[in-house]
């Protein structure tokens, strides 16, 4: 399960998954060199990296690692729909059961679920983890193009109607006091795909800060968490990646302390249909990919609450997204990107040219 890339030391340029960060260089009044010791693990179907920056001795980062593993493992066989783990009920067996009985699942994925119901709300339904019925009808299509485009196609009005019927967040049944999970609708299934690495990332966060980690950079799969600043005390720098496939240039660059940054985009996961891309991000409304944006990156502190609104603001036009973002009580801040290239940025968000 565990895939080690690289464990080094060098000046920090990190190119990721989505988007990319690149670390200050320090000022010559500090006398000290920027380091990063890298690790990379594939959960939740993606590379991740943990980077510590500065003076950390080599039994701190291992350390880091070793909770980095740990966790990240356990929240990647947790939210897996596809499989299902010796001794642990996961989602995968959360949707086997719908309709037949309550399963009985560990506290951590019963907090979780309420948190998912709670994002719901705060979205207006455009974060649904309950989607999972139209979400497989375009999976499904899209692993066809993956092995043998010729048989991909595009799923019928009709049939995603139907699938609709089976997405009601109040199929969702969580009882805290027997610590069971029920899907009231057989028809029905999780699919924590918006939510689920945002937030494996920030109880990672939570974890390191309470061991002391500091100057520290998480990449889970492109979903960015720092914790601190850079050792010389600035800010780091984010380029965000640009949704024109193979254009390396980065159309924005923005700068923060101690926060998350999540891309939604339209370029990573997506399949062709006579010349049409359709891309894996679905718009709760039309049940076909939302095509206001390119891509929209959100930066705010909460790594899950930053995946959580990355998605609803992809299926939002601009008017509509800077009133979600007023109505938070959390500053947030956000970069729109348009298919023609424009960018657009709203809210707490600082910009940078150099």
């Amino acid at each position: 399960m565990k895939k080690l890339i690289s464990l080094c030391l060098s000046a920090a340029l990190l190119v990721l998954a989505l988007i990319s960060f690149t670390a200050c260089k320090p000022s010559e009044s500090t006398g000290k060199d920027i380091k990063t010791r890298q690790i990379s693990y594939v959960y939740f179907n993606t590379e991740s990296l943990i980077s510590a920056y500065g003076e950390v001795s080599e039994e701190q980062f291992e350390s880091y690692v070793t909770a980095a593993d740990e966790l990240l493992c356990y929240y990647h066989e947790l939210f897996d729909i596809y499989y299902e783990y010796s001794g642990k009920s996961n989602l995968r067996t959360v949707n086997k059961n719908a309709g037949k009985a309550p399963v009985k699942v560990d506290a951590e994925l019963i907090e979780f679920l309420e948190y998912c119901k709670e994002l719901f709300t705060l979205t207006n339904g455009k974060t649904n983890v309950m989607m999972g019925a139209v979400l497989r009808i375009w999976h499904k299509e899209r692993e066809l193009w993956d092995t043998n485009p010729s048989l991909a196609g595009v799923p019928s009005d009709e049939e995603l109607r139907a699938a609709l019927q089976h997405t009601d967040i109040d199929s969702l049944v969580i009882d805290r006091e027997a610590g069971t999970v029920y899907i009231s609708d057989s028809e029905a299934s999780l699919d924590v795909g918006a939510i689920g690495k945002g937030y494996a990332t920030e109880k990672l966060a939570e974890r390191l800060k309470e061991m002391g980690a500091d100057s520290v950079a998480l990449n889970i799969g492109g979903n960015l968490r720092t914790l601190g600043k850079l050792p010389n005390g600035r800010d780091w720098k984010v380029g965000i990646t640009n949704p024109d496939r193979g254009n390396p240039d980065f159309p924005a660059k923005v700068s923060f302390g101690e926060s998350s940054c999540v891309t939604s985009g339209n370029y990573e996961r997506f399949y062709i249909v006579d010349g049409v891309s359709y891309h894996h991000i679905i718009d709760p409304d039309t049940l076909h990919p939302a095509n206001y944006f390119a891509s929209v990156t959100v930066i705010t502190e909460d790594s899950g609450l930053a995946d959580a609104l990355s998605t609803a603001l992809f299926c939002l036009d601009y008017t509509e997204g800077k009133a979600l973002i007023d109505s938070l009580d959390v500053e947030v801040g956000v970069i729109y990107i348009t298919d023609d290239g424009t960018v657009t940025h709203y809210g707490n968000v600082t910009v940078v040219t150099d």
